[in-house]
Parts: structure tokens; sequence; C-alpha cells
């Protein structure tokens, strides 16, 4: 008898469906409530293209004396290109006076939508650099790079 298939997906590109929130305080990040989301700041609209923020667990070898294979267990857990990259403004009025170097809070990622009932990543977050690079020809942007401080509260129900 074969094995079942997995169910059939709903598919999707990430262009208006994913959003990003960033929000300065959160009372249990694990378990963040509707009002603490709401007084987030929604970083969508100005999002040239962000990193993958993969969160993921190095391998860590485990060889023995009795084989030539050598095992693997989970190491530790980091948080790969965590990078977003905003429109710049011509005034300077842009994610550069919301999001200095130095400042901390919570980057949400509704990989879905900010959807009642589907899924969320909080990424408790500390701001590293506000890179400007220049790309002569395309729209000036910000690359913001953020630390992230704590590990990350993944696959959260959205409230």
């Amino acid at each position: 008898m074969a094995a079942t298939p997995i169910a059939a997906s709903s598919r999707y590109i990430p262009e208006g469906v994913t959003h990003y929130y960033f929000v300065t305080t959160i009372a249990t990040y694990t378990a963040p409530t509707r009002g603490e989301l709401n007084a987030g700041t929604d970083l969508t609209p100005e999002i040239a293209s962000t990193g993958d923020w993969g969160i993921t667990s190095a391998a860590v070898d485990t060889p023995d004396l009795a084989t030539l294979f050598t095992s693997q267990i989970p190491g530790k857990i980091s948080v790969s290109s965590s990078t977003i990259d905003m429109y710049a403004d011509s005034t300077s009025a842009d994610v550069r006076t919301l999001l200095p170097r130095g400042t901390t809070g919570y980057i949400v990622k509704f990989p879905e939508g900010d959807v009642t009932g589907r899924k969320m990543d909080v990424f408790p977050v500390k701001v590293g650099s506000q890179a400007k690079p220049t790309n002569l020809g395309n729209p000036s942007v910000i690359q913001l790079s953020f630390y992230v401080t704590k590990i990350p509260a993944e696959n959260v129900a959205v409230p």
C-alpha cells in the first residue's frame, strides 16, 4: 500500500500576502495580543526586499570509533539574513526616523498575511545598521540589518 499523500496546499507568492510589522512592546512575545500588534507599524508598503529571516539549527557532528559514518545532532539555533530593504525618501522622511541604530523591539512576520488563525513568527530584535547602498538606475533604499536577540517565536497563531 502506498503512503498517504500530503494534503494539497493553496500556493501563493509573497507579494501582496506577506506582511512585516515592527512592534515596540510585547509583554509575552511568544503570544502577542491583537492590541499589541495593532500598536505596531506595518512596514509592508515601503519594503523593497527582505532577507529570508530563516530560523535554522546548525548540525553538530557526533563521530564515534565504532563506524566510519558521522552522525549528527541538532545544534544552536540562529536566524539567517535578518535584513529589510525599505525605500528611501528624497527628504529623509522614511524608516530612518522609526528605526535608528540601536532601536529594540520586535519584527513580526506574517507569511500568509495578518489573518486571524494563520501563523506568524515573532523576532525580538535590535537594529544594527541603516546602510544606504547606491544602485544606479534603481530606487534608493535603506538597508536595515537586525540582530535577533532571543530565540524567535515560530508558528504562533495570529490573534
